[in-house]
């Protein structure tokens, strides 16, 4: 039986004998606020080369009718695990007629349905990559087999109903939607419910495209609609530029919807957002720049990806890297832009979660073979995303800025509302750029693996540059990846940095292309040697950067004194890379931190070095070092909290940096007189996100009970109240409390996928080590029945949200290692646990060489 399951092989056999004309899809949405079920009637038309037998898809309790041209299948016959089986197709016309009950989910797949608890009512949405509208209405679920599809929807009185196509006049409840433009199943989507919404325009050359934002009513009065139109539209003014083909669809809504698993998702004219980015409380510039690159991303898969769509998963990696570079030009390069040193962001944080991806044993070439569904499942990762659009980068930098989008012109107009592969867009790139780009395509798509950059210099008496080169290495992959580890053609600049009157200045820029083990560089020759040679300056390739070592040295004294904030961010990428591989003890990464961090003025930069410093002291640190690395940063944090200027970002981030690590009485003390106003900071607004982080803290500390939970919730009775308030239990420090949270997840099945998600964030606390160490054994006893029995968004929220990663011992390793060969895990599973068992090996390497320094 195939489960859920389908092979490429499948999926190829299929499109090669089908294609679907469109389908007609009509559901009964009148009882959803009871839940259970809900009626979907599916007509699909599609034609067949041949006569033969074949299949459709659908995940359903109940299937009452199937008719095939005209004849009736019985369904207990037909229909088994996810697929409908269709004995005898006609060569020609077919038609396939389905009457079904699905399931209302609150998994976040398939329809996902909540209940708001200050309104008490429902919100429904659909969110169908990858393998989901199966769930909700028959077809043939995969990527290059598009069709039209016609939504007819009933729904309770009071609800919108939206859709890909433009939102129809409901009649009696019942809302009739024009035909889509031929897309994939995929980038389908139905949102149902009393949503708030607000309206606008994008005026393009002699026409003009709807614009809507949609958000619960309880989140109506935190909604930036205005904001969030305009940079809607600086990316309609730049992709259309760029791309040279107009919007394609007939308008664009966007829907900040609640428990969505993922950043957000790009149905075709109706992109779902998760309503975190509705921002309840002050937040961060970094936090709207996050928001603004992810309504670029999905604005730009209108074009790629909806458009234009890959043939099979096996090129998800060209998707998503194709949004996420395009993205982040356009922040970087859009005229009015807010930020335009995006590239800084995504060198210090997408980068640097692709090179972290790309040392696991799971590590895979960015154009990895997906030989199923199971594998694309697990494959949403950094090599997919924040790697391939690093490569892409490099392959702008490579051919050219003007000949590539002249080449993704071409690509646009040559196959609009098909179906493609990376060769498609290729062959357009080496007509207008004329590379040739197999090599190239060979040596970075095909691969797996990072390369190092070294600097090999020598410099005589008088401080003179004799000779320089830029040295490749390829460090072997992992144990346990497939493929060999390669030297690659990389596209850099090397930037010459003096440092004067205190800051760090670039005085020259060399571009050039380096190739094998060793690339002279003789422009360097003669010249004097300045205080830093940074290679990959402007992060142009991809690749982990080491320094010389009086750069380094001056790198020490003075990171923060850059006077831009791409080479500081390379720079700190850098070091915090040296500490993952053992290469920086990670009290010299405190060090450096605490030196550096006051000069920092990117606020992104600030808050993520925040977060990688509590995880070097709590993982890589020295045992019996750990506790003093702790008190150090969080007596920094406190202290740089008192001194940021008030109001400012750099005062929150410092706030919320002191409140995920105070530790003593005396620091306790101070989150919970902020929460009962007796302490204060000027400008500091205490409200309602940052009063749950006070809580979490404290009742981690065992400094907040049940009681204080409860009456935080009475004070924010909202669903993003209940998550907090459900981490903020989990997180107590009791055996009674982990028993309830371990309970509720593993043992139960009830809770939503949002707050299965906070409970098992609370549930994982690094201080609780001795407390939590009898879950190792729970943990391996279950996984495989949980892995069984949940969906796939569940399962692995448990899989790699409970593996004893703070359990950094030997023993972890090998319990890891027998479970492994004893339960036989599915390859999905198999590959969760051991990139989870990896950060334990590295943590273990870490501590090791953070030891060795003291």
């Amino acid at each position: 039986m195939p489960g859920t399951n389908l092979t490429r092989q499948e999926a190829q056999e299929r499109a090669r004998l089908l294609g679907v004309d469109g389908y007609e899809i009509t559901l009964d949405l009148s009882g959803a606020p009871e839940g259970g079920t809900f009626r979907s009637e599916t007509t699909v038309h599609f034609t067949a080369r041949s006569a033969g037998a074949t299949f459709a898809d659908l995940i359903a309790p109940a299937v009452h009718e199937v008719v095939l041209n005209g004849t009736a299948l019985d369904p207990a016959e037909v229909f088994a695990d996810s697929r409908i089986a269709l004995p005898a197709v006609v060569a020609g016309h077919n038609e396939l007629r389905v009457v079904a009950d699905c399931a209302y989910t609150n998994t976040g797949e398939g329809l996902h349905r909540s209940v708001d608890p200050v309104d008490q009512q429902v919100y429904l949405y659909t969110q169908f990559e990858v393998p989901d509208a199966r769930r909700v209405f028959a077809c043939f679920e995969q990527p290059d087999l598009k069709g039209t599809f016609r939504f007819t929807v009933t729904a309770p009185e009071g609800w919108t109903v939206i859709s890909n196509s433009p939102t129809p006049r409901p009649e009696n409840g019942v809302w009739r939607f024009e035909p889509t433009p031929r897309v994939s199943t995929y980038i389908t989507a139905l949102i149902a419910g009393p949503y708030h919404s607000v309206h606008s325009s994008w005026e393009g050359e002699g026409r003009t495209v709807p614009l809507g934002i949609y958000c619960r009513p309880s989140l109506a009065e935190h909604l930036d609609a205005e904001a969030l139109f305009e940079v809607t539209r600086q990316g309609f003014d730049w992709f259309e530029e760029k791309f040279d083909h107009p919007y394609p669809f007939a308008k664009y809504d966007q829907l900040f919807v609640p428990e969505f698993n993922a950043g957000a998702m790009e149905n075709a004219g109706a992109v779902t957002i998760r309503d975190q980015y509705v921002f309840r409380s002050k937040v961060t510039d970094a936090a709207y720049e996050m928001r603004a690159e992810t309504i670029l991303h999905e604005l730009a898969h209108m074009w790629f990806g909806d458009l234009v769509t890959m043939e099979w998963w096996n090129d998800l990696w060209l998707n998503e890297s194709f949004a996420t570079y395009t993205s982040i030009a356009c922040q970087a390069h859009a005229p009015g832009s807010r930020w335009p040193h995006a590239w800084t962001s995504f060198a210090n944080q997408m980068k640097t979660w692709a090179y972290r991806q790309d040392q696991l044993p799971s590590t895979h070439p960015i154009m990895a073979e997906i030989r199923d569904l199971d594998d694309v499942l697990v494959n949403f990762d950094g090599i997919t995303y924040a790697k391939g659009a690093s490569v892409l980068k490099q392959l702008v930098a490579y051919v050219g800025q003007d000949a590539f989008f002249r080449g993704v012109q071409t690509y646009f107009k040559r196959h609009a509302w098909g179906n493609t592969r990376l060769t498609d867009l290729l062959t357009a790139l080496e007509e207008t750029s004329g590379r040739d780009l197999k090599t190239w395509s060979q040596a970075w798509l095909e691969t797996a693996g990072i390369n190092v950059l070294r600097p090999d210099l020598t410099v005589d008496a008088a401080g003179t540059i004799t000779a320089f080169a830029v040295r490749q290495e390829a460090p072997p992959l992992p144990a346990g990846a497939t493929g060999e580890a390669v030297l690659r053609p990389h596209r850099i600049a090397i930037g010459l940095y003096e440092l004067r009157d205190g800051a760090l200045v670039r005085t020259d820029r060399i571009e050039l292309d380096v190739e094998g083990e060793l690339t002279q560089v003789p422009e360097l020759t003669g010249r004097p040697r300045p205080d830093v040679l940074l290679l990959n300056d402007d992060d142009l390739s991809y690749a982990k950067v080491r320094l010389d070592p009086d750069s380094m040295a001056t790198v020490t004294a003075h990171l923060g004194d850059f006077t831009e904030s791409l080479p500081r961010a390379l720079c700190w990428a850098s070091a915090w890379d040296m500490t993952r591989d053992g290469e920086m003890a990670a009290r010299d990464y405190l060090a450096l931190v605490l030196a550096g961090i006051g000069k920092e003025t990117d606020i992104g930069v600030v808050q993520t070095l925040h977060r990688q410093v509590k995880l070097a002291l709590d993982l890589y640190a020295a045992p019996d070092w750990r506790e003093t690395g702790l008190a150090t940063w969080s007596e920094a944090t406190l202290e740089r909290l008192r001194g940021a200027a008030p109001g400012s970002d750099h005062q929150l981030a410092w706030a919320r940096a002191f409140a995920a690590t105070a530790r003593t009485d005396a620091q306790l003390g101070v989150l919970a007189g902020l929460l009962d106003g007796t302490e204060s900071f000027e400008g500091l607004a205490v409200d309602t996100d940052l009063r749950w982080a006070l809580v979490q803290r404290l009742a981690a500390t065992g400094r907040a009970d049940e009681a204080a939970i409860a009456a935080e919730l009475a004070r924010d009775a909202t669903s993003a109240g209940e998550r907090h308030a459900a981490a903020a239990r989990a997180a107590r420090p009791t055996p009674e409390a982990k028993a309830e949270a371990w309970a509720s997840v593993v043992e139960g099945d009830k809770l939503p996928n949002a707050l299965q998600e906070a409970v098992i964030v609370g549930f994982v606390q690094i201080d609780q080590r001795e407390l939590l160490a009898p879950y190792t054994e729970k943990y391996f006893a279950a996984l495989k029945d949980v892995w069984d029995s949940r969906s796939h968004e569940m399962a692995q929220q448990i899989a790699v949200g409970l593996y004893p990663l703070i359990q950094v011992s030997r023993e972890t390793l090998e319990v890891t290692d027998a479970w492994l060969v004893t339960a036989d895990p599915s390859a999905a599973l198999r590959r969760l646990v051991t990139e989870s068992r990896a950060g334990v090996e590295r943590a273990l390497t870490a501590q090791a060489a953070d030891a060795a320094s003291a």
